[in-house]
């Protein structure tokens, strides 16, 4: 049986492009993650990706099916993920005068920039998003954005910059996945059901873009998927749309479970490998592909990185400052760095060190009955959680309540959980932007409070 020697020896050794060529099987197998785990959103707009997020394993055994492989495959499940893998990926934006199948595609700005975390060791995967605008320093040029690094270096600029600014992680793979794809694959998926938390109408002549977006539950099309991802005019700017992207992550996912989508799988996946350039090679790919099939649903935590603006007035618009500390609390809960083997799953989540009266905490109501959202804030106050405010009501009524893990604070999110007797954690960005944890207030909570 194989296993991550194939890493061991592969990962972190250049590979020459010139000489490499990808049988078509690798090719296909290449986009079961494209179609399975990822969704792109190019172009100025930037790109949400689900790569290697928990999926059922009927779905990628279809796949691999349809790709020449089966569950039963020695091609297949030989491969095993035996130590921590970190992968990069970037959604490029637009070259301009670039022909569509020219290689230069892939050398424009890095409008998403995520980070994976795959670690067979709690068979789990964590992404972080890395907003566009975070401020480094590129060669030959003071201060810039991280997303000009593949620009004006390629894909090892961008990994060396991405690294430096997660605690200098190691990255040993990048996928990136160039403008067009978004829109082509939620066609081919026959659109994806997504919330939209408010009215979005903004037009932008100079991007000869007309957004027109009711609020509510929506199925939406290729074209209004990009309208839903690049929508601006909400002063939230780069931190909006990761917010958003996210969202889109998790309805693209579930998409993937309608029968009318298992069936054309084989023909998505022939019609999407022109937008993805990468250096994992064919065995990489099996065994993340195997890795994939040990997940739970669960064991995907998503989270952005911390920071602030750097304009006074508030502007996201401007360069991301990132918030050390924070950034040092990701990668020990999320990453697992310097933390030993017999802690995982344990010290990086603990709450013993978390002081309830030092986080700041969003309450919003998503039940039918306001007043809820207002008792359990006085709950809260009165159990030592001082800096509770209430937020504008969700626009959606939910059965369940959320504790959103806004900053990615686990330890945090898990003393609040404790406190409160209930509520899922949702490892993502989406609450309240100025909150280190949202409460959003279901139906199951109106007879509790």
């Amino acid at each position: 049986m194989k296993n991550l020697s194939i890493f061991k020896r592969n990962f972190g050794e250049p590979v020459d492009r010139k000489t490499r060529k990808k049988p078509k099987i690798v090719l296909y197998i290449l986009w079961l993650f494209f179609l399975i785990f990822t969704a792109a959103i190019s172009a100025g707009i930037g790109a949400i990706t689900a790569l290697f997020a928990p999926v059922e394993p009927e779905l990628i055994s279809r796949v691999l099916d349809a790709a020449g492989f089966n569950d039963s495959s020695s091609s297949s499940s030989g491969y095993r993920l035996s130590r921590p893998v970190n992968i990069l990926i970037m959604g490029i934006d637009r070259v301009p005068q670039t022909a569509a199948n020219s290689p230069k595609i892939f050398e424009g700005r890095s409008d998403t920039i995520l980070v994976f975390h795959l670690d067979p060791r709690d068979k789990s995967i964590s992404l972080v998003s890395v907003p566009r605008d975070t401020k480094v320093q590129i060669p030959g040029i003071r201060f810039s954005k991280i997303n000009e690094a593949n620009a004006r270096g390629g894909s090892a600029l961008a990994v060396r910059l991405v690294s430096s600014i997660l605690n200098n992680v190691t990255i040993e793979r990048y996928v990136r996945i160039s403008s067009g794809a978004f829109r082509e694959l939620v066609d081919l998926l026959g659109g994806v059901e997504v919330f939209v938390p408010r009215p979005m109408s903004y037009t932008d002549s100079a991007q000869k873009l007309k957004i027109n977006l009711a609020q509510g539950w929506q199925t939406l099309d290729g074209e209004q998927a990009e309208q839903f991802a690049r929508f601006r005019n909400d002063g939230l700017g780069d931190i909006g749309r990761i917010q958003r992207q996210q969202s889109l992550i998790q309805a693209i996912r579930k998409r993937f479970t309608s029968p009318s989508v298992l069936v054309r799988l084989s023909q998505i996946v022939r019609l999407m490998q022109k937008y993805v350039d990468t250096n994992l090679n064919f065995e990489e790919i099996l065994t993340l592909t195997n890795f994939g099939l040990q997940l739970d649903r669960d064991n995907f935590k998503m989270v952005m990185l911390p920071g602030r603006s750097s304009s006074k007035q508030g502007d996201l618009r401007s360069y991301w400052i990132l918030d050390v500390a924070g950034r040092d609390r990701i990668m020990t809960q999320y990453f697992q760095q310097g933390v030993p083997d017999l802690a995982i799953g344990q010290f990086p989540n603990s709450s013993e060190s978390v002081s309830p009266a030092n986080l700041k905490i969003s309450v919003q109501n998503a039940s039918s009955k306001p007043k809820t959202a207002k008792t359990v804030a006085e709950f809260l106050r009165k159990n030592g959680f001082s800096n509770v405010s209430l937020v504008k009501d969700w626009p959606d009524k939910q059965r369940q309540s959320q504790i959103i893990v806004q900053r990615g604070d686990l330890a945090a999110a898990n003393l609040l959980q404790k406190a409160l007797g209930d509520g899922k954690i949702e490892a993502s960005s989406t609450g309240e932007i100025d909150s280190d944890l949202t409460i959003r207030v279901g139906e199951d909570w109106v007879k509790r409070f």
